[in-house]
């Protein structure tokens, strides 16, 4: 009998892959594992999770109570510059007025002293007076001019009023008399005013024509209740007394 050949094609059952199920494997084994990994450093943790939550807020309280206090310093600090920034501005105004009243002070003493002189204890009594006229040289060919007037008649009483002078002398070999307009270059030119207790100084400055000679001159005061002319002898540089 013959023998019956092998067949041509075999039929061989395929297995399933396993592959997907190996890698699925893999990662709940390394999920589980960082679950117990978790859990393991949770329960290390846990015990000092409370104290360290209450250091937490000790610290953020500590923090909050210091920048509250770096605030009330700073704002201490904001008034004291202020109030020092006051009291130097005020001392140094208290300073100038200290300075400007010795100076007015002094300036009082000064005339107190120089009407002493003028009209002391044993001099006799008088109403308004030019007592001194003075003249110096000035640069440009003026004149400054400083008259002193005076009454310790009555004490109490103000003295007002205009003062006006001319000076005469000798221009063109002839007798001349320079009036206050001339003397002032200008027409009509006011007199000059005066008001005062116990004395008072005048002073200005006027202009001589070319070719006069000043020889004296003639002051005039015209007030409410005065009416006064002296004469003085022109002396350049030097305080005269008057001449009725």
């Amino acid at each position: 009998m013959a023998k019956t050949p092998p067949p041509r094609f075999v039929i061989v059952q395929q297995q399933p892959d396993k592959r997907p199920y190996i890698w699925t494997a893999v990662g709940v084994a390394w999920a589980l594992s960082l679950v117990v990994a978790w859990m393991w450093s949770q329960s290390l943790a846990a015990p000092r999770l409370p104290k360290l939550t209450a250091e937490l807020e000790t610290t953020k309280r500590e923090l909050r109570d210091r920048q509250n206090q770096l605030d009330r310093l700073a704002q201490r600090e904001a008034t004291l510059q202020r109030s020092d920034q006051i009291s130097r501005a005020a001392n140094k105004q208290v300073q100038g007025s200290l300075a400007q009243r010795e100076e007015e002070i002094s300036d009082l003493r000064a005339d107190v002293a120089f009407y002493e002189r003028l009209v002391g204890a044993t001099a006799p009594a008088k109403g308004l007076n030019v007592h001194s006229v003075e003249f110096t040289p000035e640069a440009g060919g003026t004149w400054h001019y400083q008259i002193v007037l005076t009454q310790n008649l009555n004490r109490g009483a103000v003295s007002s009023g205009g003062l006006q002078f001319q000076v005469e002398g000798v221009r063109g070999g002839k007798l001349a008399a320079i009036g206050w307009d001339e003397l002032h270059q200008k027409s009509k030119a006011p007199a000059q005013d005066y008001s005062f207790r116990y004395f008072q100084q005048v002073d200005g400055s006027v202009m001589l024509p070319a070719g006069f000679t000043p020889q004296r001159v003639r002051i005039s005061l015209r007030g409410e209740n005065a009416s006064i002319d002296q004469h003085f002898a022109w002396k350049s540089g030097v305080t005269v007394n008057g001449e009725t």
